[in-house]
């Protein structure tokens, strides 16, 4: 595990662009925020740029852009623009003894989601999966701070029923706290890149997918093996991922059907990743607790980064 330095109000913060480019609007509106939150914030030299099809830079200048802001000593965070697509192009040349020599928490989501999980898995670097510059920080109320605050700083933290955590099955489970987006993670199956998910406390979050393609994905992952050694599993808001016409609450009773064989506690509707507000911090690799026994808890036990 490598933890990064605990990052507060008056550090610098570098704004990047990954993956698919992003309106500028949404970018100016998130530096706006962020600098009204008290960063420094920055933006990468390429973080405004456009490459067709949908690309923010060539891979070259997006590997310049992440490894420009991991080794700048001013720099205290990195918080991407937006997901989209694209990451997953700078994976084969990521330049990771320059990354684990300058830890420090790398916000994003959705296609950011490999990029997160493989340097969890191959430097130890906490994974930040939280809000993004031209995605939430852009928003009035897409940013959940004090989830935010005390994943950057060290803050004694946990998720509760307020930030949408909801019992699908009761139990309680141990583990390393690790995952993303859930169509980002079977993407990754049968690559060098596929999550390792053993001993981990999963959560798995998406957006607009039908019923039946999450339990498409969830079989994807069961048949993978990624799901032997889980200890608790914990859906996402799983914003708008019901089919027209339906019962609403056919989604949850998708899950219940394909994970009736997992014996460990299982939640939905934590707010992380794609959500209809306030975007809850979540730190992929430290040890939690989920207690599903009575009022809903994802509890920390141990901080994020060095304090």
């Amino acid at each position: 595990m490598l933890k990064p330095p605990a990052v507060r109000p008056g550090d610098r913060v570098a704004v990047i662009a990954p993956a698919s480019s992003a309106k500028v609007e949404r970018i100016d509106g998130g530096l706006e925020a962020l600098r009204a939150l008290g960063y420094d914030a920055v933006e990468a030299k390429h973080a405004r740029g456009r490459v067709e099809p949908y690309f923010s830079g060539t891979v070259d200048e997006r590997l310049e852009d992440l490894y420009a802001a991991f080794a700048d000593d001013d720099v205290k965070a990195i918080i991407c623009t937006r997901g989209g697509y694209g990451s997953n192009y700078l994976l084969e040349q990521l330049d990771l003894t320059l990354i684990r020599s300058h830890p420090k928490p790398l916000l994003g989501y959705s296609d950011l989601t490999t990029l997160q999980t493989h340097l969890l898995d191959k430097t130890g670097l906490i994974a930040f999966h939280g809000p993004m510059a031209a995605a939430d920080f852009y928003r009035d109320d897409g940013v959940h701070l004090p989830s935010l605050e005390a994943a950057l700083t060290g803050g004694e933290a946990g998720v509760r029923a307020a930030e949408g955590l909801r019992v699908l099955r009761p139990g309680m489970a141990r583990g390393t706290l690790y995952g993303g987006c859930l169509s980002i993670l079977t993407a990754a199956l049968g690559t060098p890149f596929a999550p390792e998910t053993e001993g981990k406390v999963l959560f798995l979050e998406d957006v607009s997918a039908r019923p039946y393609q999450v339990d498409r994905m969830l079989r994807q992952l069961i048949l993978a093996g990624k799901l032997d050694g889980v200890t608790g599993i914990i859906f996402g808001e799983m914003l708008d991922c019901h089919s027209p016409g339906t019962d609403p609450g056919l989604l949850e009773a998708v899950i219940r059907r394909v994970l009736d064989w997992f014996d460990g506690p299982i939640a939905i509707g934590l707010r992380s990743g794609h959500v209809s507000r306030q975007n809850v911090t979540l730190p992929l690799g430290i040890r939690v607790e989920l207690n599903l026994e009575g009022e809903p808890v994802l509890q920390y036990l141990e901080p994020a980064v060095q304090v």
